[in-house]
């Protein structure tokens, strides 16, 4: 009886993961440039498979761990989100789902973002938390001139958004997987526009009440196999 209670324990941990995951997606609706995350789920099997395609050796798995569900992957929704004006001229849109700005933090560290809702501090292009906006030689921009047409000196790259991790700030480390191949701004920038997130509430709200009761009935399944053990134990007890 107890071999149940194994993948209904995974299925609750696998809920919890995916409501917080749409929870975020929900916190960030109005988020500049944000693209939806989704997590897909698997069993065991799909592991030992991927394994023997490897031609990698396995140990021995019972039966219960090999259906136990498991969070296969995560990954991003790299639509373009929809675009509108605001008039700032500090405000740029990437037009095209596989470009990036580049950006460089606080510990000196490159990273890329969607997020084009840039400002003008000391004369330097940065983004809203404080990162510099870098150009094609990986230097600041510097905006003592004006900003008249500066979307051409933002540096503007190419990668799959699949190879990247999110790392906060609305941005992306890259990795050393990634690829990445300047392009010309001219073609993907929109200057005086922002991008929205690209976030669905309506399915968004959807898969967090599917979670929520997936959760439950994994849960009520749980106190139910637990009540017959109860009962089959105390069955026996009364039988000797």
């Amino acid at each position: 009886m107890t071999q149940g209670i194994h993948p209904l324990a995974a299925s609750m941990v696998n809920q919890l993961n995916r409501a917080a995951t749409v929870s975020n997606n929900l916190a960030n609706v109005n988020t500049v440039g944000f693209k939806e995350d989704f997590l897909a789920q698997g069993s065991f099997n799909q592991y030992l498979t991927k394994q023997n395609e490897k031609d990698e050796s396995i140990d021995e798995l019972s039966a219960v761990m090999n259906t136990i569900p498991k969070i296969d992957q995560s990954y991003s929704d790299n639509r373009v989100g929809g675009i509108s004006q605001t008039g700032n001229p500090l405000d740029f849109a990437i037009t095209s789902s596989d470009k990036y700005f580049k950006v460089k933090n606080i510990n000196g560290d490159i990273l890329l973002t969607r997020d084009g809702s840039f400002k003008n501090i000391n004369n330097q292009l940065v983004t809203a938390n404080g990162s510099l906006v870098l150009n094609k030689n990986n230097q600041p921009i510097n905006l003592s001139n004006g900003t008249d047409d500066i979307f051409k000196d933002i540096a503007l790259v190419s990668t799959n958004l699949n190879t990247e991790d999110k790392v906060g700030n609305n941005s992306y480390k890259i990795s050393n997987k990634t690829v990445l191949k300047n392009e010309d701004s001219i073609n993907f920038i929109k200057q005086g526009y922002l991008e929205h997130s690209n976030v669905n509430t309506i399915t968004s709200m959807t898969a967090l009440i599917e979670a929520q009761r997936e959760f439950e009935q994994s849960q009520k399944a749980i106190t139910g196999i637990d009540d017959i053990n109860k009962k089959v134990i105390a069955d026996i007890g009364t039988t000797r």
